[in-house]
């Protein structure tokens, strides 16, 4: 399965009145998972988040297609 760029949060049989809505939501769940970290706990619990979800993943492929587009973004 390819990696999916699309907009693709929500819950499952939820409606949003607008579609970035539940991107909205996560950022907000994001940055309030870091709120009353030090900077060195913050890049702690972001480096579990993303490990926690690649794992969840799984597919190496689709994880080196996320990891080439991800760094086309900043190098």
């Amino acid at each position: 399965m390819p990696l999916n760029i699309q907009p693709n949060f929500g819950l499952p049989g939820e409606r949003y009145r607008h579609a970035y809505m539940p991107g909205d939501a996560f950022y907000d769940r994001l940055v309030g998972a870091h709120r009353g970290l030090t900077d060195e706990q913050s890049e702690l619990m972001q480096a579990r988040l993303l490990l926690l979800l690649a794992n969840h993943i799984g597919d190496l492929n689709v994880l080196d297609e996320a990891i080439t587009l991800a760094r086309k973004g900043v190098a």
